[in-house]
């Protein structure tokens, strides 16, 4: 156990950036799909919405159904043997997705990819929470949360150079190794690092629950048993079961209620789509999603009411995850964009925007930590102003890429973008913590990456893909149909701004009182 006089110290930075690290190697896993969409597609013969899905819905419904239980258990267990743990487990699922023959079979492995991944980022937010002071949060989770676009990067980088490299090597993939296509290669050579990393992250120390701030919290007696039952909460039939425990008949009622609403929603969706499978995994998370909720309510009154009953966090967990809508979306999209529009080669639209992306996104989202605790000094909505300034500063910048008619003036726009449009996550990330208490942070922080994964990842490179699709179908060329399915997804920054500006008004008084809500809610304090 790490002591409180670590607080901010040597060994506090040193797991961050071990921390930044992991989460490098999150991104590099899950983006590298995009800079090689356009190989999968023509050997798998799928669509764009397929590719969407795949990336997007795949990944995200179970990414966001695991996190809940994984966050729960980042709350009773020991948080660095769980990132290790899903470390380990999910860049073995990347490594097994180059042996996938078959859309079904590489959408499988993409499920086990986001049943990891989902252990990673409430417990290092729950560390890290820990091992530094509140007054820099924002500035070290905005750092911790720079591996997004350095991951990001690098796996477009990656991904590019080896498509090209293996094709260049073995023009005849009969002849490749194992008969391995050069997108296959991908997945293996960036999976299996992350096996050697996950025994390095078992080494870190475990901070104490709450020394940050002087708030005590013991020790879970029995953490895999309570695991097991927030796993039981969002896991159908399970959820049946769960809440029968909790609430009786009249919750099972409710929760068949809903799920009726929720099938009869996706039903309705799909009449205009047609993509079955989309919303079918999308539904079946919004139900597990609901469920929890429910069973949360009955089974932790305290932690559901400081988190449901705390209007800024409900706000802010739509408002945020609003413009990840945009980012997950335009950043996917980028490198088809540039070669279907521009003619790149995957290695260059890998190495510049992958580049770009890693370099633009880390200053984006280190200056924009840094801004939003600098201003909390002078006004504490400072958190929610940056979330503001996102669309304003961004859009200028992403519509000069999708109308640029060089391909260098939409690289430096892709870079300007990358830097601007991230800016909003460590302050986000820091708002949700701020709002509940520490035995609930991990829990909190996976609620938040549900909607995140929900309305950014499951929606918006699915979206944008099956709009482009439409357009395709309507005989659009297919650079001008991709151009203008991103141009629309674009509409998703003024919903960000509707919820944050409500915000606003709650945010200062939701963390003023914090503890007497708390005790209000029957938590010790």
């Amino acid at each position: 156990m790490a002591s409180k006089d670590e607080v901010g110290g040597r060994y506090s930075k040193y797991v961050l950036g071990v921390l930044i690290i992991v989460y490098v190697f999150n991104f590099i896993d899950r983006q590298i799909l995009s800079i090689l969409a356009e190989e999968i597609k023509a050997d798998l013969g799928i669509s764009d919405a397929d590719i969407g899905f795949l990336y997007g819905t795949a990944f995200a419904v179970f990414y966001a159904i695991f996190g809940i239980p994984l966050g729960r258990m980042a709350d009773v267990w020991v948080r660095k043997n769980l990132i290790s743990v899903g470390l380990g487990f999910w860049s073995l699922m990347t490594a097994l997705s180059g042996t996938a023959r078959s859309f079904v079979s590489l959408a499988a492995y993409r499920i086990g990819v986001g049943v990891g991944e989902a252990s990673a980022t409430p417990a290092a937010f729950s560390m890290l929470s820990d091992y530094f002071p509140p007054n820099r949060r924002a500035t070290v989770l905005a750092i911790y949360s720079s591996g997004i676009y350095i991951g990001a990067g690098i796996g477009l980088f990656l991904g590019g150079a080896i498509v090209d490299g293996w094709n260049a090597a073995f023009p005849d993939p009969a002849a490749a190794p194992f008969g391995l296509k050069a997108w296959q290669a991908a997945f293996f050579a960036v999976g299996l690092p992350g096996l050697i990393m996950a025994v390095w992250v078992w080494t870190l120390r475990e901070p104490r629950r709450g020394q940050s701030e002087g708030i005590v919290t013991p020790e879970h007696p029995h953490p895999f048993r309570e695991t097991g039952r927030s796993l039981a909460a969002v896991l159908p039939p399970f959820t049946l079961f769960a809440l029968f425990n909790a609430g009786g008949v009249r919750a099972v009622l409710v929760n068949v209620v809903a799920a009726g609403l929720i099938a009869a929603a996706g039903y309705g969706v799909n009449a205009l789509t047609d993509t079955p499978t989309q919303w079918i995994a999308l539904g079946f998370g919004v139900y597990a999603a609901v469920s929890w909720v429910h069973n949360l309510k009955l089974s932790d009154p305290a932690t559901f009411g400081m988190m449901f009953r705390s209007r800024a966090f409900v706000l802010t967990t739509i408002g945020f995850p609003s413009i990840s809508f945009v980012t997950y979306g335009i950043g996917f999209w980028s490198p088809p964009f540039m070669v279907r529009v521009h003619d790149a080669s995957l290695a260059e639209a890998g190495l510049l925007l992958g580049g770009g992306a890693a370099l633009g996104g880390w200053l984006g989202i280190t200056l924009g930590g840094w801004l939003a605790d600098h201003l909390r000094r002078y006004t504490q909505n400072a958190r929610v102003y940056m979330g503001l300034a996102v669309p304003v500063l961004a859009t200028p910048f992403a519509l000069g890429f999708l109308f640029a008619a060089s391909p260098w003036v939409a690289y430096a726009c892709s870079f300007a973008f990358s830097v601007f449009s991230p800016m909003w996550i460590g302050a986000a990330t820091s708002t949700v913590n701020d709002l509940v208490m520490p035995r609930m942070r991990a829990l909190a922080s996976a609620y938040y990456v549900l909607m995140n994964t929900f309305i950014g990842l499951a929606l918006g490179p699915y979206l944008i893909g099956q709009v482009s699709d439409y357009y395709i179908k309507g005989g659009w060329a297919a650079g001008d149909a991709l151009r203008q399915a991103m141009l629309l997804g674009l509409g998703m920054l003024l919903v960000s701004l509707v919820f944050l500006i409500a915000a606003l008004r709650y945010l200062r008084p939701d963390e003023d009182s914090r503890l007497d809500r708390a005790r209000a809610l029957g938590e010790p304090v």
